[in-house]
């Protein structure tokens, strides 16, 4: 398959790039810093490149078969990076051609147990909900779109390798997880997601064992 990953360099964005790498695939990695990334593999391509940039991202999408996004940012709600880099990514896909997402978001996106959504409630962390209305926003135009999405919504992330001790649950935190991810297990999550094709239009949420 060929991939085009946005945020190819970041904290899970380099883990999508060496897995995705090892599964075989061809691999266009997209972002400012991209000259960081290995050289030594065949299948890799560096794509340096602007999220906001409508011509850089249509010419990184011609010709793949599907997006792996995992747009970062800070957290203060001042960066759009997460909402905004999504709907040119979107508005970019629709004209190449590209119908497969799998975008990372955030648990705050997940639906609570008492109802709504998980970033709505009092007991939710208010220093994550500026990021979280972010990812909200991202989610909001992937819902919209008539794409054929899967957004990965995770706790917080720990900068480890995969472990493969995790757990998914459709639109909720899984139950008896850590409520913590592995960066290596999410890039893992989010490709056999694009693997398997199971969980179109959906939310899934994620944690460590």
């Amino acid at each position: 398959m060929k991939l085009v990953i946005f945020g190819a360099t970041g904290q899970v964005g380099k883990y999508l790039v060496q897995q995705g790498l090892l599964m075989g695939h061809q691999v266009r990695a997209f972002g400012r810093n991209v000259h960081e990334l290995p050289d030594e593999n065949h299948l890799l391509e560096k794509i340096k490149g602007a999220v906001f940039d409508p011509g850089e991202v249509f010419s990184a999408l011609q010709g793949t078969d599907a997006v792996l996004s995992a747009l970062g940012g800070s957290f203060d709600g001042t960066d759009k990076t997460r909402s905004l880099g999504i709907k040119n990514i979107i508005t970019q896909m629709k004209a190449a051609g590209v119908k497969r997402i799998v975008a990372l978001g955030g648990a705050g996106i997940l639906d609570h147990p008492e109802g709504g959504l998980a970033i709505d409630h009092e007991s939710y962390p208010p220093e994550y909900v500026p990021v979280g209305r972010e990812h909200q926003k991202a989610w909001e135009a992937l819902r919209d779109s008539g794409l054929d999405w899967t957004f990965v919504c995770s706790p917080d992330i720990i900068n480890a390798e995969v472990s493969g001790k995790f757990l998914t649950a459709v639109n909720q935190l899984p139950e008896g997880g850590k409520g913590t991810i592995n960066a290596g297990d999410l890039a893992l999550c989010m490709l056999q997601e694009l693997d398997k094709n199971s969980h179109l239009r959906e939310r899934i949420g994620i944690s460590n064992v």
